[in-house]
């Protein structure tokens, strides 16, 4: 069990962390100052360099955590074997949902994460690959079409979650399961109404 000193110390590191993030959300990365953080966080500018060494630490904490989280989670969005017809569909469409419920949780460790990272293109492309890796073992499981090349449709699928969150989600204009429906029915349904044999 933590002392008092420990737990404490802990909860002062989480409001550090809590309070940079949205500084940087805010005002970028060059504009933020330390002195900002910790009078948002209610603590000293001596407490800030207990935990961090700088400013460059706890920012790249903060995006370090989100990549590393972020890719956990879409790593464990692979679709089981053995579901069939709408099993499918209810598979995908909770997968996109939770990416969106993810990205939703932290607006502003979000914000920093996906959009003012330096990094952040990188990052996408990473969490691109293992998006790919998910939809090949799909595919090969018979849940899609085996015609398609899954690089070009994890991208699209990054680049979708990548516009709506930033226009919809952060914004608060739509929440994460009505952003998911529609882009699912795209990916699923396609554009042509039903029973058309346009191909």
């Amino acid at each position: 069990m933590k002392s008092r000193k420990g737990r404490k110390g802990e909860e002062s590191r989480k409001r550090l962390l809590k309070a940079a993030a949205h500084e940087f959300s805010i005002r970028g990365f060059h504009e933020t100052k330390v002195s900002a953080i910790v009078k948002r966080a209610g603590l000293t500018q001596p407490s800030f360099y207990l935990y961090f060494q700088s400013k460059e630490a706890i920012f790249e904490e903060l995006i370090n955590d989100f990549h590393s989280r972020l890719r956990k989670l879409t790593e464990s969005l692979l679709l089981e074997s053995g579901l069939h017809g709408n099993d499918v569909t209810n598979g995908v469409l909770s997968a996109v949902e939770a990416v969106f419920q993810f990205l939703a949780e932290d607006k502003d460790l979000t914000r920093i994460g996906f959009f003012l990272n330096p990094e952040a293109k990188q990052l996408k492309q990473d969490v691109a690959m293992v998006l790919k890796d998910n939809l090949e073992a799909e595919q090969r499981l018979g849940y899609f079409r085996s015609e398609l090349e899954m690089e070009t449709v994890a991208e699209c699928l990054i680049g979708m979650i990548e516009h709506l969150t930033d226009s919809y989600l952060l914004t608060g204009i739509k929440d994460p399961a009505s952003l998911a429906e529609p882009v699912v029915n795209l990916l699923i349904y396609g554009m042509l109404p039903k029973g058309s044999d346009a191909r």
